[in-house]
């Protein structure tokens, strides 16, 4: 236990503390969810043996924060996804995966291949003059891309047309005019790379040496041999990295987003002016959460969508096409893209029956569905909970100040007051614990107003009448909803309002 802190969770006695700063907050994510045991159960089984979950209850009650918590407790990921180009095909590319060492390795294989990056003022003297980094006329130094010499002003590399031909001046000139429209840096006469050879452990050895910007990069034997056994491979991107997030949350706000798509060029796979196939291709959520967790809130509304889910989890892969059959994409698919993943789907309780039955089928086969709680019994233990998550609130907001043991009172006698108002629970606390932490966030803006060092129960009072709903609000002031629609709405308003219309026009139709 961190010192000075105090775990409700043991020690269930609010009396032990006098403001929300003295509460620990578990680090185990789960043990942050307050009052859904079942759920925080089957979810670390669910993370353990990789099953499904279906969570469904009304928002606000925890649902995103459990499915956030159980991908917190699975394993990294250890596969990495590559989309590698096909010559024979270049409209099929293939998929490889590689294991996190495999990755590993290759990475420093290929920071090796990269050589060793030197002071052009320790690179040979004819290196760094071939180069365009040293004056052959005063010795000084200075970056390559300057023709001239910062201290002597005369030319650093010698104009070898010059010397050979009496119109060498001529040529030199629309030879600097052509380089510099084409966009090509560095001096006339410069060299990118330089090939010489050295004695390294009394054998000689060929070396390369080439401009990296104000840097010289040198390769060895073993560094050139690595590099050409790179050239040699196909050329591929990373589709799905090895270090990410464990967690992927899907809105289904469109295919790509969800399944994925081959980005548009108009100049297709033109091996000089298009984008290679390969390079456009973009992973889908489900995908990207290849071992992990696919989290999709408000699952109905995906629609039709819900099949490609269904698909993907039986299969363990999907495939990545070109979704805009007017895009150069079109015709570009990857097989066999990797998506095993844990499935977390959340709905409300009257969406249900827009969930397709073989997607619940399968989330039933392999995984367990939770009617989530919307109140919990008003105990000692539960009220601890409570203070646990204004001090998490609080935590997580990082704006506000702590609650005072008398503000904590308050709230858990606004959660007794809306457990027995809207779930009809007279001995409970509310678990719709999102207009909860609205409360509490606004008691400590009118706390942090004030110059207060806490949350007191009058900021709490106050608070309460600040954050009723739009709609009681009108029921207050106006005694009714349709009372305050009448006052606040024109004339003309009302002419052009459906609810005007239909009972007006509808009552003329059936008079004539």
């Amino acid at each position: 236990m961190t010192e000075g802190k105090v775990d409700l969770r043991r020690e269930p006695d609010l009396k032990s503390i006098e403001s929300t700063a003295d509460v620990l907050i578990p680090k185990d994510p789960l043990m942050r969810v307050i009052g859904q045991d079942e759920a925080v159960t089957l979810a670390r089984i669910a993370a353990r043996q990789r099953r499904h979950l279906l969570l469904v209850g009304p928002p606000g009650t925890g649902k995103s924060m459990i499915a956030q918590a159980l991908a917190l407790h699975l394993p990294r990921p250890l596969e990495e996804i590559r989309v590698v180009h096909n010559p024979e095909n270049p409209e099929r590319p293939s998929i490889e995966v590689k294991r996190g060492d495999e990755v590993h390795k290759e990475v420093e294989s290929k920071e090796f291949a990269e050589g060793e990056l030197i002071d052009p003022k320790n690179a040979p003297i004819n290196v760094a003059e071939r180069l365009g980094y040293r004056c052959k006329n005063c010795g000084s130094y200075s970056s390559p891309t300057e023709r001239f010499c910062s201290k002597c002003q005369r030319p650093k590399v010698g104009d070898m047309a010059s010397s050979s031909n009496p119109f060498g001046d001529l040529i030199g000139g629309i030879f600097e005019a052509t380089m510099g429209a084409a966009g090509v840096k560095g001096l006339a006469g410069a060299h990118d790379r330089v090939t010489t050879t050295r004695k390294r452990l009394g054998k000689e050895e060929v070396v390369v040496f080439e401009r990296c910007g104000e840097m010289i990069r040198v390769l060895d034997q073993e560094a050139l041999e690595k590099r050409r056994e790179f050239e040699k491979i196909s050329p591929r991107k990373v589709l799905v990295r090895l270090d990410r997030n464990p967690f992927v949350l899907a809105t289904g706000a469109s295919e790509t987003e969800l399944l994925g798509d081959v980005r548009h060029d108009p100049y297709g796979g033109h091996p000089a002016l298009g984008t290679q196939p390969y390079d456009r291709v973009i992973p889908g959520a489900i995908h990207e959460a290849h071992e992990g967790v696919l989290f999709l809130d408000e699952l109905p509304h995906l629609g039709h969508l819900q099949r490609f889910i269904l698909t993907a989890m039986q299969e363990k892969r999907f495939p990545i096409s070109g979704r805009n059959p007017q895009s150069a994409g079109a015709s570009v698919k990857v097989d066999n893209v990797p998506c095993d993943f844990i499935f977390v789907g959340a709905c409300n309780i009257q969406d249900i029956e827009q969930i397709l039955s073989p997607l619940r089928s399968r989330i039933n086969g392999s995984g367990y569905e939770v009617l989530v709680e919307t109140s919990m019994e008003d105990t000692a233990e539960n009220r601890a909970l409570l203070a646990q998550f204004i001090a998490q609130e609080i935590s997580i907001d990082g704006r506000i100040p702590h609650v005072s043991r008398s503000g904590i009172d308050a709230i858990v006698k606004e959660a007794r007051r809306r457990a027995s108002a809207i779930d009809g629970k007279t001995a409970g606390l509310t678990l719709r614990l999102r207009e909860l932490g609205g409360l509490i966030r606004s008691a400590g803006d009118l706390a942090v107003v004030e110059g207060d060092q806490l949350i007191e129960e009058r900021h709490i009072r106050s608070a309460l009448k600040r954050s009723k709903p739009v709609e009681e609000q009108i029921k207050d002031r106006y005694g009714s909803y349709q009372k305050g629609l009448s006052t606040d709405i024109t004339s003309s308003q009302k002419e052009k309002s459906p609810y005007y219309f239909w009972n007006e026009h509808q009552n003329d139709q059936m008079f004539h």
